[in-house]
């Protein structure tokens, strides 16, 4: 998966940063227009605050083509200038493809812009202001794991090669115990679950995304972690409909449960543990401010700032159709969650 998605010149999100929209693969709140980095603008706005001559921080991982960034300072330039002259926008990008997408979108914000390949280049004195997400942890590679109703335990299907094609391969489970692995992801069976867990069961656990989010909350010294993606918590990953897992391709907006075809040529997805990232978040000494659906989160700040408190900024007819799609509950607005949490 991950070689599938970040290989450099072939993996998926290296070739083109025309992946999303319309005319690509997939949505996202992104791509319906400017309204989702507004309105996280002003929320962003409101929990930093203004008017300290010390450096704010905003700090977005996986900007992908760096349009959100792009959105966000357009409108805090615009309607927050003070806020604006003591921001520094930070961009998480490991791959150099994506960092040159970034630069030429944000060239006019090249005072405000810097760019880092991990965490840890981040500021020593560590983060003061935001730290977020837009569909990046369901990116992160998994682990998918199977339930051996006969033997009465879990097993791991790995990849294997077979003639030109890839295939799945039940795994060795010598010297490992994934029940411990389950755990740390906060999946604990009664055996009276087990005894009624259907033969095949899968799971997909991401290790990756709770250490990630644990780094993020060790680096935030004082403000808001929050990530916006699709998932559930642990007990709706149990639902008897999901007995597959939530691993999906994603190609011309179609999903498929093959993922292990056209490698490099479709995106690749897991829903994230919500879950686990809230105690991963809560273990690194952070609380938990809001877990709630995109639709709810984003309807409070709107009321805010479309509000005469606000300075009155009446909704456009276009901002109006943007809403809608960013909060109906058949488009984005039900499927995906945001998690905050703060220090």
């Amino acid at each position: 998966m991950e070689l599938a998605l970040y290989c450099p010149n072939l993996g998926y999100y290296e070739q083109s940063e025309r992946r999303i929209g319309r005319t690509g693969d997939f949505y996202t709140s992104v791509s319906t227009g400017s309204l989702f980095g507004e309105l996280l603008a002003h929320q962003f706005g409101l929990w930093i605050g203004a008017g300290s001559s010390s450096p704010h921080h905003i700090v977005e991982a996986g900007a992908h083509d760096g349009q959100l960034a792009f959105d966000v300072l357009s409108w805090t330039a615009q309607h927050r200038p003070a806020h604006f002259e003591t921001l520094e926008y930070w961009l998480i990008e490991p791959s150099h493809q994506r960092q040159a997408w970034q630069r030429e979108k944000l060239d006019k914000f090249a005072g405000r812009t810097r760019w880092v390949e991990t965490l840890d280049g981040l500021p020593n004195g560590g983060i003061k202001g935001v730290i977020f997400s837009n569909e990046l942890l369901d990116a992160f590679p998994v682990h998918r794991l199977a339930w051996d109703a006969k033997a009465g335990s879990w097993f791991e299907w790995g990849v294997a090669l077979a003639g030109e094609d890839f295939v799945w391969q039940r795994m060795s489970d010598k010297g490992r115990d994934l029940s411990m692995d389950l755990k740390q992801a906060g999946f604990e069976f009664p055996p009276a679950l087990l005894n009624v867990l259907p033969d095949g069961f899968i799971l997909e656990l991401s290790p990756h995304a709770a250490d990630w989010w644990r780094k993020a909350a060790s680096t935030l010294r004082n403000g808001q972690l929050l990530t916006f993606d699709y998932g559930f918590t642990v007990s709706e990953f149990l639902a008897p409909g999901r007995s597959r897992g939530t691993l999906r391709a994603y190609l011309q907006h179609r999903a498929s449960e093959n993922i292990l075809a056209r490698p490099g040529e479709q995106d690749i997805t897991a829903h994230v543990n919500f879950s686990q990232l809230q105690a991963a978040g809560e273990g690194s000494g952070l609380k938990t401010a809001a877990f709630s659906t995109q639709a709810r989160f984003l309807t409070s700040i709107a009321k805010a700032m479309w509000s005469g408190a606000s300075g009155n900024l009446t909704p456009t007819p276009q901002q109006t159709r943007q809403f809608q799609t960013l909060t109906h509950p058949t488009h984005l607005g039900q499927s995906f969650r945001v998690l905050v949490q703060s220090r």
